[in-house]
């Protein structure tokens, strides 16, 4: 760690080994376990900075390949950083546009130099290498950057993912060589698809680099849940014990108690927001599609054990009703819960593990909320 950042466990729970600790940043600490909302244009969708704030909100994400594209990362310097630019005064992570990248397949070229791809606003070509994305971060000032890496398809075959992880990791050792700015963290990727393998082979090259955090990438990348949660257990012995672990692109609430039963401390992902636009809330008993014409008399809040704005002042009747009459403040009240869900949810399980009681929550969680209801 240098002056700037230090990440301490505070408690392991004696009935889970889950643990609770606290990221420090130059925009405040992190408690962790944590889940990030989405903002990937320097806006969490439908939701204002002061909005994050009041659901309780601790660090926010933004997307690195999104803001090069629109608006730039130099007007976004001009501005004064990303924090001043959407009026944020808590930490944020940038990721590094690999996965973007990754997702935008035909149309992009992968070299040892980096990618050349295609804008998906207008079809200009660009370049990304491990030093333009350091490069980009830097300017947007975020508190945590994440190296330029390649993500492996799922499934794909064992030389693919070889490949792809070596590749992540020599890249690992360019972003680190170029990234100078010192109040900003930089994390490094494992890699290695779903063979066990190269998942620890990652887990322990990253490690040797002495990175302040570390993101495990590649995973919730089509596979089914029980092969991304044996990967976690896999790798787990192999990860810093006094770094923080992130777990990209995750945000279901059966995955966020999986993944931190497995000693992960870091989670984003967009599905909170995404579905919530169309229609979906989390409740403790599992998903509800609120345009459903079964909520049409339906009185009570979206999730009666919420605390949300939207949850303490309107009924599911009423956010059906915005939604039929295709209102943009369904979208909003429908965000509003389902950030807020996944937000209490950690906080229960931050109490959780301080109490060594985090298999009870996990199993009374289970007892009520509906897999078969799930994404």
């Amino acid at each position: 760690m240098n002056q700037h950042f230090s990440y301490e466990v505070i408690h392991v729970c004696k009935q889970s080994g889950a643990r609770l600790g606290v990221l420090h940043t130059p925009h405040g600490d992190i408690p962790t376990p944590i889940y990030m909302p989405v903002g990937t244009s320097a806006c969490v969708k439908a939701m204002t900075s002061r909005e994050m704030e009041e659901i309780g909100t601790k660090i926010l994400l933004s997307n690195t390949y999104h803001l090069h594209l629109r608006p730039g990362e130099e007007l976004i310097r001009e501005a004064g950083g990303l924090h001043r630019f959407m009026d944020w005064n808590r930490p944020i992570l940038t990721d590094s546009g690999g996965f973007q990248v990754f997702s935008l397949a035909g149309i992009r070229k992968i070299k040892e130099e980096g990618v050349t791809f295609q804008s998906h606003l207008d079809g200009s070509r660009k370049f990304i290498s491990p030093e333009v994305s350091m490069d980009i971060q830097q300017a947007l000032g975020s508190d945590i950057a994440m190296c330029f890496d390649v993500c492996s398809p799922y499934p794909c075959d064992y030389k693919t993912a070889k490949e792809a992880m070596d590749r992540t990791h020599r890249w690992a050792e360019r972003c680190k060589i170029h990234h100078t700015r010192e109040d900003q963290a930089l994390f490094g990727i494992v890699q290695g698809a779903f063979y066990e393998d190269l998942r620890i082979e990652s887990a322990r090259t990253l490690a040797e680099m002495d990175f302040i955090g570390y993101g495990i990438g590649g995973l919730s990348v089509g596979e089914p849940k029980p092969v991304m949660y044996e990967m976690l257990d896999k790798i787990r012995p192999f990860m810093p014990e006094d770094k923080p672990r992130y777990l990209m692109g995750v945000g279901s609430p059966d995955c966020l108690m999986e993944g931190v039963i497995r000693g992960v401390d870091m989670f984003d992902c967009v599905l909170a927001t995404r579905i919530a636009r169309n229609g979906s809330v989390f409740t403790h008993g599992g998903r509800v599609v609120i345009k459903n014409a079964k909520y049409a008399r339906d009185f009570g809040p979206m999730d009666d054990r919420c605390d949300c704005y939207a949850c303490t002042h309107y009924s599911r009747a009423y956010v059906r009703h915005l939604f039929n009459a295709k209102e943009i403040t369904a979208g909003r009240l429908a965000s509003i819960h389902n950030l807020r869900f996944l937000l209490h949810m950690m906080e229960e399980i931050r109490q959780a593990i301080a109490e060594d009681r985090l298999l009870d929550y996990r199993k009374e969680f289970y007892e009520r909320y509906d897999l078969t209801k799930n994404f």
